[in-house]
């Protein structure tokens, strides 16, 4: 871990715990994000987890950026994992389907294997949820397999249905709502990622563990989803 202190803006530093993404960080950004919450208290306006980083936004008029400062350089003195603190395990249902991912035949190809084994590599995995953004309740997850890898699409779709199913570089996701997207989408899911009458809005946080199940057809109309093709949502 190399602590690094950025500044942000007036009110914001950023907190730079890791240079490279990697599942193992977790631990450590929960525990960080925990002490820095404490260590802030009723000064502390937001604090934003991301793959290596937490944006500490701070208030300004209780808090000059010199005490920010220490207030973090304390809050992470001896800093090390906690073993209770952890999130929660989401299993979310997929219909993996080209009428609804149409890059599952996409992702066949660059991987050489079939589009049974690709849906049974992404689904068969456990990521981690690294960060929220992009949209309300858009969580970042990963890592997948390197063999199921592939870039952004060269030209981004106008609209991407809600709860389509998409991996992009060795990240996966869901859309929580319907959106402009670039990534390769290979499946649909009926979970409702994202309610404003829900604590906390989105389904998943930071820290929280996500596994994809695949369903049929039927189970995926059954549990509410919405099997319109893609095309025909453009």
């Amino acid at each position: 871990m190399k602590l690094r202190v950025e500044v942000v803006a007036l009110d914001c530093l950023m907190v730079r715990l890791f240079d490279e993404i990697a599942e193992a960080n977790m631990p450590w950004m929960l525990a960080a994000s925990e002490s820095l919450r404490a260590a802030f208290a009723g000064h502390l306006i937001d604090l934003v987890p991301s793959y290596t980083t937490l944006m500490v936004h701070y208030d300004l008029t209780a808090l000059n950026p010199s005490q920010a400062r220490e207030l973090i350089a304390q809050a992470l003195i001896d800093l090390s994992p906690n073993a209770s603190i952890g999130g929660k395990c989401h299993v979310l249902p997929v219909w993996y389907d080209l009428s609804v991912g149409p890059e599952l035949s996409l992702l066949s190809k660059r991987s050489g294997l079939t589009v049974e084994e690709v849906i049974c590599r992404h689904s068969e995995r456990e990521y981690q949820v690294f960060a929220l953004g992009f949209a309300p309740g858009f969580a970042f997850m990963g890592l997948v397999e390197e063999v199921l890898a592939a870039p952004r699409l060269n030209t981004p779709r106008k609209k991407v249905a809600a709860g389509s199913v998409g991996i992009a570089e060795r990240q996966t996701a869901a859309y929580p709502v319907v959106s402009p997207g670039g990534w390769n989408l290979i499946g649909r899911t009926p979970a409702k990622l994202f309610d404003r009458e829900r604590d906390g809005y989105s389904l998943m946080q930071p820290g929280d563990t996500v596994r994809f199940e695949a369903v049929s057809h039927a189970e995926f109309i059954n549990l509410g989803g919405d099997d319109t093709p893609l095309e025909a949502q453009a």
